[in-house]
């Protein structure tokens, strides 16, 4: 595992970051797992930069498990694989022996990851950890980071060819046997852009179908 500074942030270098880093490695693809570091790094980076204060490795921790959802581990779930991720965290701390209340906060972290509008009004590590995936699968807070930082972290955990595309078949992969877990969430598009056949979830005709009189 590298853990030299990069770009000002280190990897933690204690026994659970080492076993969580090779659990992920292990299980999942590696354009996944180059992600997920890229995502503690730009979460982290993010944060200092926002001036929060954060437990580094626990973030570190939800940034690892926060994909392991999409993985073919999960192929049969039928949840949200943002929860599947949760519950794998949770399920690994409580082994640990860790906190309940900050087992609490890396679950709502991974199962919030991909919920707009929530996240930022929480703690730290939650907030950070949306900050950092959305920083690098679509590029939001791209310029609250210097050219130097981006490259520093990209070098050392690279996207990729075609990182963008093969991310969407990524999610693809991990929801196309569950397509009603994405109703509510912007992981319908995924399925939509993938799948003509697909059809979204409609909160109007719910409504309008409810079994009320009026």
């Amino acid at each position: 595992m590298k853990s030299d500074n990069i770009a000002g942030v280190r990897i933690p270098d204690g026994t659970m970051a080492r076993e969580v880093t090779q659990l992920i490695r292990d299980c999942e693809s590696e354009l996944l797992f180059q992600h997920s570091v890229r995502v503690y790094f730009w979460a982290a980076l993010l944060g200092e930069r926002k001036g929060l204060t954060f437990d580094v490795e626990l973030l570190y921790i939800a940034a690892m498990f926060h994909d392991i959802g999409l993985t073919s581990t999960y192929g049969s779930s039928q949840l949200r694989f943002e929860v599947d991720g949760a519950n794998a965290a949770r399920d690994y701390l409580r082994v640990q022996g860790i906190a309940a209340a900050d087992i609490e906060r890396i679950w709502l972290a991974i199962a919030l990851h991909t919920t707009p509008g929530i996240p930022e009004h929480l703690h730290p590590e939650i907030a950070l950890l949306q900050a950092g995936a959305g920083m690098d699968v679509v590029g939001r807070g791209y310029d609250m980071l210097t050219r130097e930082q981006r490259e520093a972290v990209t070098s050392a955990y690279p996207r990729g060819e075609d990182f963008k595309q093969g991310m969407i078949e990524a999610f693809y992969q991990g929801m196309k046997h569950r397509p009603q877990s994405t109703y509510g969430t912007f992981n319908d598009d995924v399925l939509a852009y993938k799948d003509p056949s697909f059809q979204r979830g409609d909160f109007c005709g719910l409504i309008l179908r409810a079994p009320w009189s009026s």
